[in-house]
């Protein structure tokens, strides 16, 4: 089993650990240091037993406040993923009616007659400028 020596709030501590899990322990021992560190700077020199509960206390507070984070955001992700079921359980929407106008014969007749009359005027003019 190996054995690692840990600081914590400027103290040693010889700790062991499974084969593998030296990384962890260390990672760990960081995040107390850490809160022993921002103890140390508030209250000053204090027991290592009392800041090592505090410094546990602290992280065990974060954790809590994160927990409660990850529960509110598993709860919102059900949520989500239901809607999105809802979604895509529900019957497809009724097509789009498109209503297009029709434009009456009598009004195609007329505009055919006035474009040949304006076609008869330009005729004319183009004439006159010719001459």
């Amino acid at each position: 089993m190996p054995e690692l020596t840990i600081h914590i709030g400027g103290r040693g501590f010889e700790v062991s650990c499974q084969e593998g899990e030296e990384v962890f322990l260390q990672s760990a021992a960081k995040m107390l240091d850490d809160e022993a560190q921002i103890l140390s700077d508030q209250i000053g020199r204090m027991p290592e037993s009392r800041m090592l509960l505090m410094a546990g206390l602290m992280l065990a507070d974060k954790t809590a406040a994160m927990d409660d984070k990850v529960s509110a955001l598993e709860a919102k992700l059900a949520e989500i993923e239901a809607e999105l079921q809802m979604l895509r359980n529900a019957p497809p929407p009724e097509p789009e009616r498109v209503e297009v106008a029709v434009v009456p014969p009598s009004i195609t007749d007329t505009l055919a007659e006035l474009a040949a009359r304006a076609e008869a005027l330009a005729s004319v003019v183009e004439e006159k400028q010719a001459q």
